[in-house]
């Protein structure tokens, strides 16, 4: 009985077993029928691919639940960075943009302030009016974002191509250098920082709704790790059926950097959006803003190191739109997050800024 429940629990990995078995079976005859199977087959493996992550999302949610926050949020973030990271590794293997790592940068910083924050912060308020959240935790994600996002995709638009090796080994150290305080804050003496302290009764209720106390420590770390490996081999297969859908196909670059960030934040959207729901928004800000923080602060340093190992520089520095749109993104979260509370007319403003985001992708801008 208890092997029953655990494989109709964990039907989406089965799943994707039995995709990336057609997958492979399958991968010739789909890459020569040309253009329309591609993308059949490409589509179905974003989806099965984002199951997937649905799953690694609820056991480090399990997790969370066990270590309380910031420990939680940190894990969440962490399964996210590392399923983009995979995803982006195997993309550049082949024939990809050089803007690749920049506009999956760009676009899950865009995603995850704008499109979750945003829209959890507007149908919580909705629900719940003024939400409460810990502010210390709004300005230092802030204020780290800005200088992560300056030093690795604003700055290296000066830098001399013959002189790019330095930077990249300048950007690399830095980057380590902030996480590794921001983590010592997030764990150590500063840990106050991203936990908000909730009356005793909404403690109490939202432990009764997350229901996570009876399962299996180790059996979530065992399904996170095989659900990232599975991840790894279904995006081997997508990628190349991507690069024969989209190939001629005029669809801008950005679509596929857009398509990573979205199969990343898929289970952090869930997440975010039921926080807010439940008038948690203090996991909320520390799901949306960590996540940015850590995709920018962890995926930066990955990606130059690949570029140093292979001898191929990716081009960093932001378009001047994403320039645009980053700095009014930081800004109006510098002023909507200033207070310690959300509302739906802030969210509002997010969501607005999420909808220019996609509009401009959709332009090719």
């Amino acid at each position: 009985m208890r092997i029953s429940s655990i494989l109709r629990e964990e039907r989406f990995l089965l799943l994707a077993l039995v995709v990336a078995i057609v997958a492979y079976t399958g991968e010739h005859a789909a890459l020569e029928g040309g253009r329309l199977p591609a993308l059949i087959a490409a589509t179905a493996l974003i989806v099965t691919i984002v199951l997937v992550s649905i799953r690694v999302a609820h056991h480090a949610e399990i997790l969370a639940v066990k270590v309380g926050d910031p420990y939680g949020t940190m894990i969440l973030t962490l399964s996210a960075v590392v399923v983009e990271v995979i995803i982006l590794a195997i993309l550049m293997s082949g024939e990809s943009s050089p803007t690749l790592v920049r506009d999956t940068i760009y676009s899950a910083v865009m995603l995850d302030i704008n499109g979750i924050l945003g829209l959890a912060a507007l149908l919580g308020g909705l629900k719940h009016g003024e939400q409460p959240y810990n502010d210390d935790s709004s300005r230092t994600y802030g204020v780290m974002i800005l200088t992560a996002m300056g030093i690795s995709m604003i700055v290296p638009e000066f830098i001399p191509d013959a002189k790019w090796h330095y930077y990249s080994v300048f950007t690399i150290c830095a980057m380590i250098a902030l996480y590794a305080l921001f983590l010592r804050m997030q764990v150590g003496q500063h840990s106050y920082f991203f936990s908000y302290s909730y009356p005793r009764v909404e403690r109490k209720k939202q432990d009764a709704e997350d229901g996570h106390g009876d399962e299996s420590t180790w059996a979530s770390v065992a399904t996170i790790l095989v659900g990232v490996v599975l991840i790894g081999v279904l995006a081997e297969f997508m990628s190349a059926f991507m690069s024969t859908g989209l190939s001629g196909s005029g669809t801008p670059p950005a679509v596929a950097a857009f398509v990573v960030a979205a199969i990343s934040a898929a289970p952090e959207i869930l997440t975010a959006l039921r926080a807010g729901l439940r008038n948690r928004m203090q996991a909320t800000v520390n799901i949306a803003m960590g996540a940015s923080l850590s995709t920018v602060i962890l995926t930066v340093p990955v990606m130059e190191a690949i570029a140093l190992y292979t001898g191929q520089p990716f081009i960093m520095a932001m378009s001047p739109v994403q320039t645009v749109m980053v700095a009014i993104t930081l800004v109006a979260a510098a002023i909507n997050l200033n207070d310690g509370e959300t509302n739906a007319i802030e969210g509002m403003t997010h969501f607005i800024l999420f909808a220019t985001f996609i509009m401009l992708t959709a332009l090719g801008l």
